[in-house]
Parts: structure tokens; C-alpha cells; sequence
């Protein structure tokens, strides 16, 4: 055995594509290229969004500008106005509306619009209610009840209002925290000027003993001169 009779096992790699070997191996002369153009030549390849020259696709697709909310839910809006013809006393849901053609499915949450005049005596479970559509609905003497989307469960009022209200303590607390802090950051600046100040500002000396007692005797010796100058000044006018 010799190195050129070394093999991998059959089936264990494929063989690479041999092009331009000639007419008899099937992919001779032009080697799959074709016959002239742009991706014949070499060095002619082209990017994967081009289209021959006309607009590509990525400058002909409509771009959407502004803002999308994607928290934003999308409700089946229902008018009052629909309800006008429902008995007294009877349960509205989002089933019954959809079994009744009202409403086409319940895929989407259902949110009750005050246009209309609203149906009395009447129990309406629903998502979501405008504030026309409560109002109408408690002067004419109907009871509302909101549901979760989208397991359509009762909310629970005081819960939600509990919950609204521990949020809204938590966010003033909060906002009065960051006030102090830019408060304090704000004086900062001040508080250590002043520290500097304090700083480099000297100490007044404090009086010493041994220099009050050579002052005291500078001040004797001048004062005894000065009273010797002023008798020499009176003997000579004396004696002119």
C-alpha cells in the first residue's frame, strides 16, 4: 500500500464539483456559468437583494413611520344603541352577544361605547365601559361588571383600587426621595465652597505674655525719652 492508495470510506464524504475539465466531464467550457453576461466573468457576483436594475424591494416596501404602542389591546367596540331591544332583567355577555350575531366573535375583547340611549334593568358583563356608557347604564338603573381578557374572569374592584392606590403611594414616596437627593446634590456644591473657605481662612494669634511684657517696656522707654526731649527743650528756652 502506497499513499495515493489511501481513500476515505465510500459514502463518507461527497466528492467536490469539478468544473471546466473539459466536454466529456459534463460541466466543461463555460463550467455551469453560462454563455457570457455579468456572472460569467469573474469577480461578477452580485449582492442578494439585487433585481436586475429595477426599484429592489427594500426601497419600494412602504415604511411605517411613528409611533406603535405594542402594549396597545384592541377591542370589538359596542354601542349602546344595540342593546336597546334586550328584555329586563337579562345577563349580556360576550357569548351571548356573539351567539345573538351582535358581535362576530369573541377573539377580541369587548369595550360597551355610550352612543345610544342604554336598555334598562339589565346586567352587562363586559371588558371594558366607557364613561358615557357607565353613567347611561346607572341612570337607567343597570348594573356593570368588568371581566379580565382572556380568561373573562369578575374584576375585583377594591382589589384594583387597592392595588392602584399602594402604586400610587409607592411613586409619590419615590418622587420625594429623588427630590431630596437633587436637593442635597443642589446644596452640596455650596456646602463645600464654604468648607474651603473655612479652610483656608487664617486663625487670629493668640496674645502671648512674654510679648505683652517687651511691649509694655518699648512703650515705657519711648514715653521716658520723650519726657527727657521735652525738659532739654524748656532749659534752653530758659536760658535764651
Amino acid at each position: 500500500m502506497k499513499l495515493h492508495d489511501l481513500h476515505p470510506a465510500p459514502g463518507s464524504r461527497k466528492p467536490s464539483r469539478r468544473v471546466g475539465r473539459g466536454h466529456g466531464s459534463g460541466r466543461g467550457k463555460t463550467a455551469g456559468r453560462g454563455t457570457k453576461g455579468q456572472k460569467s466573468r469573474a469577480g461578477g457576483n452580485l449582492p442578494a437583494w439585487f433585481e436586475g436594475g429595477q426599484t429592489p424591494l427594500h426601497i419600494r416596501t412602504p415604511k411605517l413611520h411613528g409611533f406603535k404602542n405594542r402594549d396597545r389591546v384592541e377591542y370589538t367596540p359596542l354601542n349602546l344603541g344595540r342593546l336597546g331591544e334586550v328584555a329586563k332583567g337579562t345577563l349580556v355577555t360576550p357569548d351571548v352577544l356573539a351567539h345573538d350575531g351582535v358581535i362576530h366573535d369573541t377573539k377580541h375583547p369587548v369595550k360597551i361605547l355610550g352612543v345610544g340611549d342604554a336598555p334598562a334593568g339589565i346586567t352587562i358583563h363586559a371588558h371594558a365601559f366607557s364613561r358615557s356608557a357607565l353613567d347611561k347604564l346607572a341612570a337607567a338603573g343597570s348594573s356593570v361588571q368588568r371581566l379580565t381578557w382572556p380568561d373573562n374572569a369578575p374584576v375585583d374592584e377594591q382589589a384594583e383600587a387597592a392595588v392602584a392606590a399602594a402604586t400610587a403611594e409607592k411613586n409619590r414616596k419615590r418622587k420625594a426621595k429623588r427630590g431630596k437627593a437633587a436637593a442635597a446634590a443642589a446644596a452640596a456644591p455650596a456646602a463645600q465652597a464654604q468648607a474651603r473657605a473655612e479652610a483656608d481662612e487664617p486663625a487670629p494669634p493668640e496674645p502671648d505674655g512674654d510679648a505683652t511684657d517687651a511691649t509694655d517696656a518699648t512703650d515705657a522707654t519711648d514715653a521716658a525719652g520723650a519726657e527727657q526731649d521735652s525738659e532739654s527743650a524748656a532749659e534752653s528756652e530758659s536760658e535764651a
